[in-house]
């Protein structure tokens, strides 16, 4: 979907950290002969590293660019800061995992892996009754009630779409529905024509591109019609040939090519994708703040029918590019921003909500595969509270609530952060050549820095390097900040100096959102990548690193 998507809030290109040339210091002086110069796990990766490329184990040489992959181990340690906190007081903690380049998807977390109503709140038609959990994240967490965070957030699952899958009941409900179609098609009947008129005027419908019964993606279309009315099969057929209707009224093909102009790209775009693949819509309400913007797009009817015209035709876009394929992604991930959005006290705002909504559930079944809403203020929960008696369970399944302090959080659980824009906490910035190093290809690993501990991330080259001389690059990012952030690189030669790369450095939560640096390693050694969280609360930290051949 990268070619035709839009993007907004342009994120700040993530510079690399200003610093002068890199001061040389005195590295620590050799230890006493009962010391170890690093954590055992880590000489335990290494001599295991050096067993596995030896001429008894290894055939056939590396490659550079093999060398090059399996030239670093990775080294993840906390410490508690000096002096404790006065409450609560923390025990002491050490945790270590080593790892080479190749293996460390298995280190600590690593992770590499729409539709709701435009201004609505996103609702189906009659749809079973599954019986699951709808899942809210509160605001803020109130000691009083100590409310704690969903056991499970996977409280809506997918059902499969291939035949084979489907239950006894399902899969005769489904040959019922194709016999219909197949009976309307034969006599012309979706053309709106009468039967007399149609009876010699065999017909071919298509519907998001794709033909009704001519292969198995129709299967696909026809099951989202079944579940959302509950695979009554009458109800299923009035639903379908009521769409088919009405996308002949609203001549939603010929909107496809109409140019409606991209006032609003940054309302509602497409950015990635989730963990099982789905694309992920972002709704920015916040953006209706802008007078201007808000009077050209609600202020009277026609600008109303104008903007509802513009939001089918990027669902329309959106949805066209999906798999239809049994077992494909056929469904979007749907964020929607409410940070800032206009209250409910808005006429005009109603009037768009309600027209959309309206089409929405009645043209586009089962096109949401989660809603998430983060930044979610007060008010808004109290509207979901009053308008969820009228919502099926099956929708409400499929909502998340978030509050800003949990929104970078929440969303990591189901979008992997180098998927995540830089504006929610994650890496992902688009057009932008601050790091061209990286991509959402890119896998970042994900930790958690506790309250009052600082977290060091050493990234050790080992003799791989030596010969070859390679180039380090890394990017990091704490959510929030509100941490100290430094980097040096620590060569293993006794009397070495030591490179402060960047000098210790408070972030605040108005700096640059990613940090962005490299060195050129010329000699074996580690670089030390430190994060000091001297607050009460825990921290996010996302860091990722390639090596590539050195460069001068």
């Amino acid at each position: 979907m990268a070619d035709e998507t839009l993007q907004i809030y342009p994120p700040p290109a993530a510079t690399q950290l200003p610093s002068s040339t890199p001061e040389l210091t005195d590295s620590p002086p050799p230890q006493e002969p009962g010391s170890v110069s690093a954590p055992p796990l880590a000489s335990l990766a290494l001599d295991l590293q050096k067993q596995s490329l030896s001429p008894a184990h290894s055939e056939t040489p590396l490659s550079v660019e093999e060398k090059l992959k399996e030239a670093v181990t990775v080294i993840e340690k906390d410490t508690p800061l000096e002096p404790p906190p006065p409450e609560p007081p923390l025990a002491e903690e050490h945790l270590t995992v080593a790892a080479t380049a190749t293996e460390k998807d298995s280190v600590a977390t690593p992770v590499s892996q729409p539709l709701a109503a435009a201004l609505a709140v996103p609702q189906e038609s009659e749809s079973p009754k599954t019986q699951s959990k709808q899942v809210i994240e509160p605001e803020k967490e109130k000691p009083i009630e100590k409310k704690k965070a969903p056991e499970s957030f996977a409280s809506f699952k997918e059902e499969s779409n291939k035949v084979s899958d489907l239950s006894h009941l399902e899969l005769k409900a489904l040959e019922e529905f194709k016999h219909l179609v197949q009976e309307a098609l034969s006599k012309g009947l979706f053309s709106g024509a009468s039967p007399s008129e149609g009876a010699n005027l065999p017909e071919e419908v298509s519907i998001w591109g794709v033909p009704l019964l001519k292969d198995d993606r129709s299967d696909v279309i026809l099951l989202k019609f079944l579940r959302a009315r509950d695979f009554k099969v009458k109800d299923s057929f009035a639903m379908l040939k009521s769409t088919i209707k009405w996308r002949r009224d609203f001549n939603v093909d010929e909107l496809l090519k109409e140019d409606l102009g991209d006032d609003l790209e940054k309302v509602v775009f497409m950015h990635g994708q989730d963990k099982e693949g789905h694309p992920v819509c972002y709704n920015v309400y916040g953006e209706f703040q802008n007078k201007e913007l808000y009077a050209k797009t609600f202020g009277d009817e026609e600008k109303r029918m104008k903007f509802l015209r513009w939001r089918i035709q990027f669902l329309e876009r959106s949805i066209r590019k999906l798999d239809f394929s049994p077992g494909g992604i056929n469904t979007i991930f749907q964020v929607s921003d409410l940070k800032n959005s206009p209250g409910p006290g808005k006429r005009e705002l109603r009037i768009a909500t309600k027209q959309a909504l309206q089409i929405l559930q009645d043209n586009y079944p089962e096109f949401v595969a989660k809603q998430v809403f983060i930044n979610v203020p007060w008010w808004y929960l109290a509207f979901y509270t009053m308008i969820s008696p009228f919502l099926t369970q099956r929708t409400k399944s499929k909502f998340v609530f978030a509050g800003p302090p949990r929104t970078a959080e929440t969303l990591f659980k189901y979008i992997s952060p180098e998927q995540v824009p830089t504006q929610y906490g994650g890496l992902s910035v688009d057009f932008c050549e601050c790091n061209p190093e990286f991509t959402v290809d890119d896998p970042a690993t994900e930790i958690t820095i506790k309250p009052a501990t600082k977290q060091t991330v050493e990234i050790i080259v080992n003799e791989l390097c030596e010969n070859e001389k390679c180039t380090l690059v890394w990017e990091l990012r704490v959510v929030g900040w509100e941490v100290s952030y430094s980097a040096e690189y620590v060569p293993n030669a006794e009397r070495g100096y030591t490179v402060i790369i960047q000098k210790t450095r408070k972030m605040l939560p108005t700096d640059e959102p990613v940090v962005s640096s490299s060195f050129n390693v010329t000699e074996l050694g580690k670089i030390l990548l430190t994060i000091d969280n001297p607050s009460a609360k825990k921290k996010k930290l996302l860091y990722r690193f390639k090596v590539l051949p050195y460069k001068d």
